[in-house]
């Protein structure tokens, strides 16, 4: 491994560790649960199993090819490789979030698809789908996610989750929280007793997104 390639793993891993740290202290996930990854070359960044996030170092990196293979750190890597391996294979995401953010969890359990109340929804590509429930780790789990995931860059795991990718770390975690937010927003109009909340059309959605291919993101 050249010094450059080196050197562009440690910054990698330094955001990945950065990530899963902000995932924790904005409360998208408790203790080690969730996990996070980034892509550099050939090398797949993740986020270990079982070791708490405020504890991993320069020296806790841990790289695995994109057939899973390690090839890089003694720890093992998370208990969610499948997802994340999955992701990689068939999108062109750099970077990958994947959360037990409690309201966006709890939507999972209600609907099929979030109910589009807000254009956010049309930054993640559209209505957000539900992966049918499938236990975590598993093939079967990685399956399901990637059908939710087909033209968008977030989903929701069945009484599980959430799962979203970017360009960046950045990108993938901002997308995980306004996912988290667009979910919190439906599960607060429809407590109102006797209303029912306005959904956009599909028309609408169109609309932003051809507004975000022209200007960029709100704000």
């Amino acid at each position: 491994m050249s010094d450059q390639q080196r050197d562009a793993i440690g910054r990698a891993w330094d955001g990945v560790v950065a990530t899963a740290r902000r995932t924790a202290a904005e409360g998208l996930v408790v203790g080690t649960s969730g996990n996070v990854s980034a892509r550099v070359g050939d090398t797949i960044l993740v986020t270990p199993s079982g070791v708490p996030y405020d504890r991993l170092g320069p020296e806790d990196a841990v790289g695995v090819d994109p057939e899973g293979n390690r090839v890089l750190g003694e720890l093992a890597p998370t208990s969610e490789l499948p997802l994340h391996l999955a992701v990689y294979r068939n999108t062109d995401a750099a970077a990958v979030v994947h959360t037990h953010a409690v309201h966006a969890t709890a939507v999972s359990t209600l609907v099929p698809e979030v109910p589009p109340v807000h254009y956010a929804a049309a930054m993640l590509g559209g209505p957000v789908r539900v992966a049918p429930y499938a236990r975590y780790g598993t093939e079967e789990l990685a399956v399901n996610m990637l059908a939710a995931l087909r033209d968008r860059t977030g989903c929701l795991l069945q009484n599980h989750g959430t799962v979203t990718y970017g360009a960046t770390l950045d990108q993938a975690y901002d997308r995980t929280a306004q996912l988290e937010w667009l979910c919190r927003l439906w599960l607060a109009a429809s407590s109102v007793p006797g209303r029912v909340p306005s959904l956009l059309s599909p028309e609408q959605l169109d609309d932003v997104q051809e507004a975000l291919k022209a200007y960029g993101q709100p704000g």
